[in-house]
């Protein structure tokens, strides 16, 4: 485009989403007072043209990114380049016992995912099959399709986010119109080591996108077949009445392109004769938290109101500060899926009314330490 670092009219953006018209005529009037050519002022407005039509900023170089996010280029072209020194490391434990390593970038650099995230991916539209990491979608959508099914089918992509290169991260800005060097600078802003780092808020949606062409053409077999077909991130769920022998021959061909692999050890054939679950959901008649789950919020409950929730926490040696809002938040998760159990609607009601007499108690202690 012939727009360099040290020469770009960076007081020219489309924050305030102007249409092409004021864009061209507001543009044309900065870059001619700074020396810009006709020739690179048009070159300059096709490359605006595209982005503003896909209702997408336009970044012309790395000094026009800085402004946009309010860092200096130095810092994003360290953060860019030396990516371990941006993340900290550590690990969470997973339902099976095992650890899962997360990458979470340092306040700055979450702060420019952030801003990608809001300001391009969120602009971009991911397939209707996939369920997670959408705003204002809850787990109940991908529920209610495999409610009372004659067989579900649920399969899991095995190291999801580290399967995906930072190729098909930059493919995904350039298909916007952005140039190369800034895919790429946005590309290397959202990867750690050339891959989506699980930690990133940018990983998630990224992560709809890239996986967008599988999940249409797993759809269309689906469709063909009579098959429903959700995707809750590296959860793929199936229901109906088919043959799940092609059907696990088709997703494999499919995700084996996008250099994704299944967890065989967590493909499961449920029929109504068992429990049948989705996403740690059971669906056989209406969706509802697995018995354990449910089970295990019981026992917790039984113990707080018989011996007080102090007591509970230190015989249990529970030294999690904010245990009770964390106990609060699997109640109301059991209460979103079904939202008419009145076991668990008295939970949460004595749990409001425990919360309130603490903060009232905490009033009463700051006051008098005042």
């Amino acid at each position: 485009m012939g727009v360099s670092d040290s020469k770009s009219p960076h007081s020219i953006n489309d924050s305030d989403a102007m249409d092409f018209v004021h864009y061209k005529d507001s543009f044309t009037k900065e870059a001619l007072k700074i020396g810009y050519s006709q020739q690179n002022i048009l070159s300059c407005l096709d490359y605006a043209q595209i982005l503003l039509t896909k209702d997408v900023p336009v970044i012309y170089n790395s000094s026009h990114l800085a402004v946009l996010v309010g860092y200096k280029k130095e810092y994003l072209k360290k953060a860019a380049h030396h990516t371990k020194y941006f993340y900290r490391d550590f690990e969470i434990t997973k339902k099976n016992g095992k650890k899962r390593p997360i990458s979470e970038p340092l306040p700055s650099l979450m702060e420019i995912q952030h801003w990608i995230l809001k300001e391009i991916l969120y602009k971009l539209p991911v397939s209707p099959f996939a369920k997670a990491y959408r705003p204002n979608i809850s787990i109940i959508e991908n529920l209610k399709f495999h409610k009372n099914q004659p067989k579900v089918f649920t399969l899991d992509l095995e190291n999801f986010f580290p399967s995906i290169k930072i190729e098909a991260v930059e493919r995904i800005f350039t298909e916007l119109g952005y140039s190369k060097n800034i895919s790429n600078l946005l590309a290397q802003l959202c990867t750690r080591d050339g891959r989506l780092p699980q930690g990133a808020p940018t990983s998630p949606f990224l992560s709809n996108l890239i996986f967008k062409d599988a999940d249409l053409m797993i759809s269309d077999y689906c469709k063909e077949h009579k098959i429903r077909y959700t995707r809750y991130a590296d959860d793929l769920s199936f229901s109906g009445d088919f043959d799940e022998k092609k059907l696990l021959h088709k997703v494999t061909e499919t995700i084996e392109k996008l250099d994704f692999k299944i967890n065989a050890a967590k493909t499961k054939l449920m029929t109504p004769d068992r429990r049948q679950t989705v996403t740690g959901i059971v669906v056989n008649e209406k969706p509802q938290v697995v018995f354990h789950k449910r089970n295990t919020l019981r026992q917790t409950m039984y113990y707080i109101k018989k011996f007080g929730i102090d007591e509970h926490r230190e015989f249990k040696e529970i030294d999690q500060t904010n245990f009770l809002e964390h106990l609060l938040g699997q109640i109301n998760f059991v209460l979103q899926i079904n939202p008419k159990d009145s076991e668990f609607i008295h939970y949460k009601a004595f749990l409001i009314d425990l919360k309130k007499k603490q903060d009232a108690k905490n009033i009463k202690r700051g006051l008098l330490l005042m």
